[in-house]
């Protein structure tokens, strides 16, 4: 998980000056695209991918996925090289590499199987503090740096017609990462099967069995508690996704900060909550063993709330109005993709334009600012409660599914997330350019609360298999 999160964090920056080098027809709009389709990719994947777990020797699944993301990387890499249509060769790459990304599913699904319910949340915090400390990483200033020294010219490998340079250097290196994936999981990883209480039990993806392996336990699934948290696990990746592409414009709009400021601070803002992350994913571990996942779950998502409620605009001052016509000089906020541009485009242009609120977007002439302070204890708060919330709804998640193989649950629960990290920008792109950040993120406390209600509908079935099933005590 760390190094495909590496693998892929590090491409992100590069990705729209790329496609504005190889491709003058492409535009913000195509971007968007660009973007979801990784998402896209994931999506479709997640299912076959969990499916063939299920039945199969989990490497299988794993060796053709990330096989599959180092092609697509590999791919990326030579998009220039055709004379036309380049900007959808892009468009493939990337959402091949999303498909590769669908082992998300193999990977929860084998960690599932190979820990009992007393390791399921420690195991499951470890994975995701590895995956958020990949993200952290990736995009961080060394990569970048060590990247920007190569140049957009670099060098060219004339035999192959390769050109490595500041846009192929980072999925080059992608790809090579994504081979040492490989060499890890057909060296180390083994196959290994445990029940709810961590007996080893008879494996399906591995045809030799010992004489000492128990029977997996037969019984139901809670459908009722697996859709529900497929919709908790859905509106929680949502209203993240949402926050962080807002992030950007609304620090312009409200701070009037230019666009080199608003990357070097919201690129900080956004560092530290990763940090802040990797913290709450270990204390997460200690706190599930006195208070456990359904209660972590629920303070999760009152802190969420008690987040974005804070971020409502409130009292009687007023961002600054930028009066002028700014062209493409402002941050556009009318496509997911527009509203994404600014994170490739800031570095690469140090003739700042007029900064404040555009006003075109007729609520700033309404709407109060929010103030620095409100906006940083949001981010903290939310910081908070988002991890808390992720790691502990598909810890419970596979905790109701029970010891039978996961592949194919998992992949729609994987699938759900790619769904809403697609979803999200494109509402609050939409919502805080027409109404403003008082109507968006009054609609995501809105939803929030639903949310909060469903899982207070539901707080008693999310219970393990085995506890539901009489053969554990909770």
């Amino acid at each position: 998980m760390f190094l495909s999160s590496v693998g892929f964090s590090i491409v992100i920056m590069s990705i729209w000056p790329y496609l504005q080098k190889i491709d003058q027809t492409a535009d913000a709009s195509f971007l968007g695209w660009v973007i979801a389709s990784f998402s896209l990719g994931q999506m479709v994947a997640s299912p076959i991918f969990g499916l063939w777990s299920n039945y199969r020797p989990r490497k299988e699944p794993l060796t053709v996925s990330i096989f599959i993301s180092v092609a697509a990387n590999c791919l990326y890499a030579y998009v220039q090289v055709p004379a036309s249509h380049n900007k959808y060769y892009m468009l493939v790459a990337r959402g091949l590499v999303g498909f590769g990304a669908g082992n998300v599913a193999v990977i929860r699904s084998y960690i599932a199987g190979a820990t009992s319910l007393q390791e399921r949340t420690s195991s499951m915090a470890n994975t995701s503090a590895c995956q958020a400390l990949g993200f952290i990483l990736g995009p961080g200033r060394f990569f970048q740096t060590c990247f920007a020294l190569i140049g957009e010219k670099g060098v060219t490998w004339d035999t192959i017609k390769l050109q490595i340079n500041m846009y192929t250097a980072p999925v080059l290196l992608g790809a090579f990462l994504g081979i040492l994936n490989i060499i890890l999981i057909l060296t180390v990883l083994r196959e290994h099967r445990v029940d709810d209480s961590g007996r080893q039990c008879k494996n399906i993806n591995f045809e030799e069995a010992s004489t000492d392996e128990v029977q997996v336990p037969q019984g139901n699934i809670d459908q009722v508690a697996v859709m529900a948290t497929n919709v908790l696990f859905f509106v929680i990746l949502f209203i993240f996704a949402l926050f962080e592409t807002i992030v950007t414009p609304l620090t312009m709009d409200m701070y009037a900060w230019t666009r080199e400021q608003a990357v070097l601070y919201d690129g900080i803002i956004l560092a530290a909550l990763g940090v802040e992350a990797v913290i709450i994913f270990m204390g997460i571990k200690l706190l599930s063993k006195k208070v456990g996942e359904r209660a972590i779950l629920l303070g999760g998502l009152i802190v969420v709330w008690v987040g974005f409620f804070i971020l409502l605009p409130w009292g009687h001052q007023f961002p600054k109005i930028q009066w002028e016509d700014l062209h493409n000089n402002s941050i556009p906020n009318t496509t997911f993709g527009e509203i994404i541009v600014t994170l490739w485009k800031i570095p690469r242009d140090h003739n700042e334009g007029p900064t404040g609120c555009p006003v075109e977007q007729a609520w700033c002439l309404y709407t109060p600012m929010i103030h620095l302070a409100q906006f940083l204890t949001s981010a903290v708060l939310i910081g908070i409660g988002y991890p808390s919330c992720n790691v502990m709804s598909y810890t419970l998640y596979s905790k109701i599914l029970g010891p039978k193989p996961q592949g194919i649950y998992m992949g729609w629960l994987t699938a759900s997330g790619s769904a809403a990290r697609i979803l999200g920008p494109v509402f609050i792109s939409q919502v805080y350019a027409a109404w403003g950040p008082r109507w968006a993120f009054s609609l995501v406390c809105g939803m929030v609360v639903l949310t909060i209600t469903l899982l207070g509908v539901v707080y008693r079935r999310l219970i393990a298999f085995s506890v539901r099933h009489g053969r554990i005590q909770e």
